[in-house]
C-alpha cells in the first residue's frame, strides 16, 4: 500500500496543505490566500491568524474528501521563519498546532520544519540535490533574501547563512513600487505581467555590495521611487529595469558565494525566484559560469505546503 506525507505551512499570505506520495509525485496542492485590503501593504499576525484559523478546516476537509487518509504516515508542518535559535512567528503557530492535532487523530508520525526549509525542500523535489553533499540556496521572497549553504546530512540539513540583504528584502521592494503604482498587494505577479512589455532602460542604477555577498537594498527604493514620480519613462520599462536590476545583484553575490565556497550546485527559490526575467538572467548567466543552477517549478516558488511534505518523507 502507497503512504502518503502531509505538509502544512501558514505564512504570512498564504494558508498550504500538500501531499505527496512515496514516488515524490504531488497528490494535491492546496492553498487560500490570505485577504490584505485594498491600499494596504500587509497584513498584522492577528489579521493573518484568524484568516488562517478559518482556512485549514477547509483544506483538512478537501484533504479528507480526496485521499484516503489512512495511508498518511507523517504529517509536518512549518513552526518557524527559520532553522536558528529565537525564529519565531505567530502565524505558524496555527499550522503547528493543527498538525499536530491531526497526527493525534491519524495515530501517524509528526515532524517540524522551518518555512524556509520548506521553500528548499520543494526544490529539492524531484531533483538530484537529494544527492549532494551540500548546496548554496539563494532564498529570496517578502521576507528573505538570504545566501544560505545548505550540507546535507543524515535524514536532516544544516543550513547556515553567508549572505544577503542587510536592510530590505527584494520581496519588500517589489511590493513597495508596486503599491506607490496602485497595484493591489502582493503586487509581483501583475508587476511580472507588465514588465514583459518592457525595455530595459540604459541607466547608471546604484547597486551597493558590501564584503562580497553582502548587500544593502533600501536605496533601490528611492530610486525607483523617484523614477516613477519623474514621469519620464514608462512604467513596464521601469518595472522591467527594477527585475533586472535585481537580478544582476543576486548573479553577483551568487556567483561570488559558489567561488568562495567552491560550491558549483544553486538553488533559487522563494516567491521573488518565480519572476520570469530574474529566473532567465539567473539561469543563463550562472549556468555559463559552469554553475547548476536548479529552480523549483514556477507555481512552487510561492508558498506552499509541498516543500514541507517532501522533507517529512
Amino acid at each position: 500500500m502507497g503512504r502518503y506525507y502531509v505538509g502544512i505551512d501558514t505564512s504570512a499570505y498564504t494558508t498550504s496543505l500538500a501531499i505527496i506520495d512515496d514516488r515524490d509525485t504531488i497528490i494535491a496542492d492546496l492553498r487560500i490566500g490570505l485577504t490584505v485590503e485594498e491600499g494596504k501593504r500587509g497584513l498584522r499576525q492577528q489579521e493573518a491568524i484568524f484568516q488562517h484559523m478559518k482556512n485549514l478546516p477547509t483544506l483538512v476537509g478537501d484533504m479528507v474528501e480526496g485521499v484516503d487518509v489512512s495511508k498518511i504516515k507523517v504529517v509536518s508542518c512549518s513552526s518557524r521563519p527559520r532553522t536558528v535559535e529565537g525564529s519565531y512567528m505567530p502565524v505558524f503557530m496555527v499550522g503547528r498546532g493543527q498538525a499536530l492535532i491531526l497526527s493525534k487523530i491519524l495515530g501517524c508520525n509528526y515532524e517540524e520544519f522551518s518555512h524556509q526549509e520548506g521553500h528548499i525542500g520543494t526544490g529539492m523535489l524531484n531533483s538530484d540535490l537529494g544527492q549532494r553533499d551540500r548546496f548554496i540556496s539563494l532564498h529570496t521572497s517578502g521576507g528573505t533574501t538570504e545566501l544560505l549553504m545548505v550540507r546535507n546530512l543524515d535524514k536532516a540539513l544544516k543550513i547556515d547563512l553567508i549572505g544577503g540583504t542587510l536592510d530590505l528584502n527584494f520581496g519588500q521592494l517589489i511590493d513597495r513600487i508596486g503599491v506607490k503604482v496602485g497595484l493591489p498587494f502582493p503586487c509581483g505577479r501583475e508587476m511580472d505581467k507588465l514588465s514583459q512589455d518592457g525595455n530595459i532602460l540604459d541607466l547608471q542604477v546604484p547597486i551597493s555590495i558590501q564584503d562580497i555577498t553582502w548587500i544593502n537594498v533600501s536605496g533601490l527604493e528611492n530610486y525607483f521611487t523617484d523614477l516613477i514620480f519623474k514621469d519620464i519613462y514608462r512604467i513596464e520599462d521601469i518595472f522591467a529595469t527594477l527585475f533586472m536590476t535585481i537580478a544582476r545583484i543576486l548573479y553577483a553575490i551568487t556567483i561570488k558565494a559558489s567561488a568562495q565556497y567552491d560550491i558549483g550546485d544553486v538553488l533559487v527559490t522563494g516567491g521573488v525566484s518565480a519572476n520570469s526575467i530574474i529566473r532567465k538572467y539567473l539561469e543563463s548567466t550562472l549556468n555559463e559560469k559552469g554553475v547548476t543552477t536548479f529552480f523549483p517549478d514556477i507555481k512552487l516558488c510561492t508558498d506552499n505546503g509541498v516543500g514541507i511534505a517532501y522533507l517529512g518523507k
